[in-house]
């Protein structure tokens, strides 16, 4: 968005005057997130999490690309160049706990950003792409980390690998072409792990690739706000820099300290043990689990145990799971409110807070479980409920619920209803 009373980028040298005209990346790095970019000033810190999202992002390329010159992706001795980069690569041992920690901690960040914007309605206009990029975003990381899940080439990265794959096999007609052409053959093997490693290391460009699209989307409506009332006057805005530079600082302190202590203290707290046990295709785990990110999909794949008419209950598992999230790329037209903050819905917080968020709860707790009772009976309740607030509760809801009184302008969110505050005029007495 175009505020006239942003601050324009002047260069103050020969240099930055050149630069300007040659190349004009200050001013875009100015205008971007610097002081030419007026934010509402009335961010919480829940708008700390696309900037710890995009931290994470340059860890994991960063990380990745030291890991990718001492791997090999080969079946005879993957599993024993991860132990050489453990045991024998200066600082290796770090470079990979970072690495598998980091997609844990990125995974946490991007769900907090993806359920502040439930909350938030973050998907309503005018910051409908803003949403959908993101939901893109969201699926790229899924086929990311579950490539990189493969790499190690312990028992749970095969298994996890056949399971996962497999599940395209209940495409009638096509789906085992698709299984074959992914892996390259009839198991996990070479061909796999060659296809693997490579889309594994190219997918975080692409992601990056789409943060930029969704910044740039970002910056054409402004940043949403706890309100979710649109900037009114000048009042209602601060500069990003150095107010929310100091903020998103202090936030990134505290993800780090947490980062560090899991990194260097409970280094393997969210792997899977099985998984320092190398592949083998003749011994089957007890208990195949992916990783704790893909749990609640997990659940929702296997809460489907018997066939519907014609259809098997396992390719109705598959649809299922792929609709739980591409559900979320039409919540920007199947919530009609005109009220964007769960703040002012009373009838939309309740189904949020006490709907929404357990059911969630229950199908990360059911996907890491044995498929077993009462976990299957409970993943199939919270399925159920899962859809249904998505495709009749929210729906309804923001038909039938009366909003309450919105504030006039982020200001007086902020600051009360004095009017002259409101306003933006000039409180200090003339001397």
């Amino acid at each position: 968005m175009s505020f006239p009373w942003a601050r324009q980028y002047e260069p103050k040298n020969g240099l930055t005057k050149f630069l300007d005209e040659k190349l004009p990346l200050p001013r875009l790095v100015y205008g971007a997130i610097g002081a030419g970019y007026p934010v509402p000033r009335n961010l919480s810190y829940m708008w700390n999490f696309g900037v710890l999202a995009g931290f994470c992002l340059v860890l994991q390329i960063v990380t990745g690309v030291v890991l990718a010159m001492h791997y090999a992706p080969n079946a005879l001795v993957a599993f024993g160049t991860t132990e050489h980069i453990m045991r024998d690569v200066n600082w290796g041992w770090m470079m990979r706990y970072a690495h598998a920690n980091g997609a844990s901690f990125f995974f946490i960040v991007v769900y907090l950003h993806i359920f502040r914007g439930f909350f938030y309605s973050s998907y309503k206009a005018p910051r409908e792409m803003i949403w959908l990029l993101g939901v893109v975003i969201f699926l790229l990381m899924m086929a990311t980390a579950f490539m990189g899940y493969v790499l190690p080439w312990g028992q749970m990265s095969f298994w996890g690998a056949k399971v996962i794959t497999g599940l395209f096999g209940a495409i009638p007609i096509v789906g085992e072409p698709i299984q074959v052409w992914l892996l390259g053959g009839f198991a996990p093997d070479n061909a796999a792990l060659n296809r693997f490693f490579s889309l594994h290391f190219l997918l975080p460009f692409v992601i990056a690739g789409v943060v930029i699209l969704h910044i740039w989307a970002l910056h054409i409506p402004g940043s949403s706000n706890p309100t979710g009332v649109e900037i009114k006057t000048e009042a209602d805005t601060v500069p990003f820099h150095p107010y929310y530079t100091a903020k998103d600082g202090f936030g990134l302190g505290i993800f780090l300290l947490l980062f560090c202590t899991m990194v260097f203290f409970l280094p393997n707290y969210l792997g899977h043990p099985d998984n320092y046990i190398e592949a083998n295709p003749l011994s089957t785990p007890a208990h195949i689990v992916p990783e704790w990110y893909f749990w609640p999909f997990y659940a929702i794949l296997r809460a489907f145990t018997v066939d519907f008419f014609f259809v098997p209950a396992k390719l109705m598992g598959v649809l299922a799971m792929f609709a739980a999230i591409l559900v979320w790329f039409f919540l920007p037209w199947l919530d009609k409110s005109p009220v964007r903050s769960g703040h002012y819905r009373p009838l939309f917080r309740k189904f949020f807070w006490f709907g929404l968020i357990p059911t969630m709860a229950v199908l990360f707790y059911c996907g890491g479980a044995p498929a077993e009772e009462p976990f299957v009976m409970l993943s199939q309740l919270a399925t159920a409920y899962y859809f249904l607030h998505f495709l009749v509760i929210l729906p309804l809801v923001s038909s039938i619920e009366k909003p309450e009184p919105l504030p006039y302008s982020i200001t007086e969110a902020v600051l009360g209803s004095d009017k002259k505050a409101v306003l933006g005029e000039n409180t200090t007495p003339a001397v």
